[in-house]
């Protein structure tokens, strides 16, 4: 297992530099190598990325994100949480509105 082990951490880490954008490779050169892997895993999590490449094409290749939408919504989320029981909608607005 030595030998696949250390393939699939190779593919991992490759893909892992092609998401943060810190590889000179494209993605189909990656899912080339990574559905041929003896690690069942990693061919089977590249079969998944297969399926909708072009989606995981433009993340990989524009510099667009959704990551401060997404913090916005996990900080929205821990507010309502805090407050889960405690009062109603005006409180939270108030609450959110204020923390901005």
């Amino acid at each position: 297992a030595g030998p696949d082990l250390a393939a699939a951490l190779d593919l991992a880490d490759e893909f892992t530099a092609l998401i943060r954008k810190q590889s000179t490779g494209t993605l189909k050169e990656w899912l080339t190598r990574a559905v041929l892997s003896p690690c069942p895993e990693v061919s089977r999590f590249a079969e998944g990325i297969s399926r909708d490449e072009s989606a995981v094409d433009a993340a990989v290749t524009t510099r667009w994100s959704n990551g401060p939408v997404e913090g916005h919504v996990n900080r929205l989320k821990s507010i309502k949480r805090q407050m889960y029981g405690r009062a109603g909608f005006a409180l939270l607005k108030a609450r959110v509105v204020n923390a901005a």
